[in-house]
């Protein structure tokens, strides 16, 4: 392969990766769309628009450092200003308490993190050195990033239910870890290429127990409490609320799409998936003056 074939291979995986990730970006939108209906965010979580952002940043600043890495600017550059977007919507609609919650993570985070990344490479490291400390940390985040798909398998898992798990969500991110896998590959950067073996690797178990789980839905064994009706063990089908399905969506995805330069594979959040919250619900028969509860 000549040198020409070689930097249009490269190009042609850095725009597609590109493509896959301003998807992926824009995937918690219709989320954001009912919180604006719902003109409140109580409930959702600024965790993983912080971490993407300051992802975004990282990532645009070891780029800045290196040569020929300018597909690596322009999806974090996109990245940036949609992250920042996510959180000010947020800030807007979120409760009192989670808005100072949120307000201390962004300066934790993108202020005093970002900012001594910054500052100590800049005056403690040579011009070499600071290329390779500041690829080492990405490096390292990203693949403590990419561990956040291990809640959604757990949790698929143990519900036997692929509620959680989009399949196309998956696939998506599947194809965007390989996508810049190769891209990393071709620029013979380490720093690209390794965690995308991960994020590959997450994507393919998370297809495999899509296949398995696909068909089942979960159970549990509860007991029914009545005034003068006897205890007994049912099976009921676990209903769960549209809200918390679509935050626990979504964080999964923010998670998985915070290294939307390396993006990485786990099906919103974002975050592990939050446990649900047990919900009492109340079944009124057809007779008088008796009232059944289900504990669900």
């Amino acid at each position: 392969m000549n040198t020409q074939s070689f930097s249009d291979l490269t190009l042609a995986f850095g725009l597609l990766g590109n493509a896959v990730s301003f998807m992926v970006f824009l995937s918690p939108l219709p989320t954001f769309y009912k919180v604006y209906k719902k003109k409140s965010a109580k409930g959702y979580q600024s965790v993983p628009y912080v971490v993407g952002l300051f992802s975004a940043m990282l990532w645009i600043y070891y780029a800045l450092l290196k040569s020929n890495t300018m597909l690596l600017i322009t999806i974090n550059s996109v990245g940036c200003f949609i992250q920042t977007f996510y959180i000010c919507f947020f800030l807007f609609y979120a409760p009192k308490k989670a808005r100072i919650e949120s307000l201390k993570l962004i300066g934790l985070m993108i202020v005093v993190g970002f900012g001594l990344i910054v500052g100590l490479t800049q005056v403690l490291a040579t011009e070499v050195n600071r290329v390779r400390i500041v690829g080492w940390i990405c490096l390292v985040f990203s693949l403590c990033v990419f561990v956040a798909p291990l809640g959604v398998v757990r949790q698929v898992i143990k519900t036997k239910s692929v509620e959680y798990m989009p399949i196309l969500l998956s696939v998506a991110l599947t194809l965007n870890a390989i996508t810049w896998f190769f891209y990393g590959l071709l620029l013979r950067d380490v720093n690209i290429a390794v965690p995308n073996v991960l994020g590959f690797t997450f994507g393919v178990l998370q297809m495999i127990l899509y296949l398995v789980y696909k068909n089942k839905k979960p159970i549990c064994n509860e007991k029914v409490l009545s005034s003068g009706i006897e205890t007994k063990n049912i099976t009921i089908e676990i209903q769960k609320i549209p809200e918390n399905k679509d935050q626990e969506l979504m964080d999964v995805v923010k998670l998985s799409a915070l290294m939307c330069s390396i993006p990485v594979v786990g099906a919103k959040n974002n975050n592990n998936l939050s446990n649900v919250d047990d919900h009492l619900v109340d079944v009124e028969p057809h007779m008088p003056n008796h009232t059944i509860e289900v504990a669900a």
